[in-house]
């Protein structure tokens, strides 16, 4: 099953989900990034497959942590943690995660979603 999700910064591809966990293979645009957001229940590891991802994580909107990963770097985020990811360079990276797909809380984004 591959489903190609087109997003404003790019696409998001399903490769695998069932009632235990979901796999997609996201890429990203050079200079743009997704939703400063959190999730309630999904836990996710997002794993850089090629390019620069800078990933933003935190408590809070205000006090977010930058961290750059590169191929083969990976970063866990749990619920309730808000994060953003940014694109360097053109990136592909994995995102592993329990099956919520819709448990997205936007707190703020570049293309009016929120």
């Amino acid at each position: 099953m591959n489903t190609v999700i087109p997003k404003p910064w790019g696409q998001e591809e399903v490769l695998h989900i069932d009632d235990r966990y979901l796999l997609k293979r996201l890429t990203m645009k050079a200079g743009h990034r997704c939703s400063l957001q959190y999730h309630r229940k999904k836990n996710e590891t997002i794993y850089v497959v090629h390019g620069s991802l800078v990933v933003f994580v935190g408590a809070s909107g205000e006090e977010l942590e930058q961290r750059v990963l590169q191929a083969g770097e990976h970063i866990t985020i749990i619920p309730g943690t808000i994060h953003r990811m940014e694109a360097k360079d053109d990136c592909v990276y994995l995102e592993a995660s329990t099956p919520e797909m819709d448990d997205v809380v936007r707190l703020s984004d570049d293309y009016s979603r929120a």
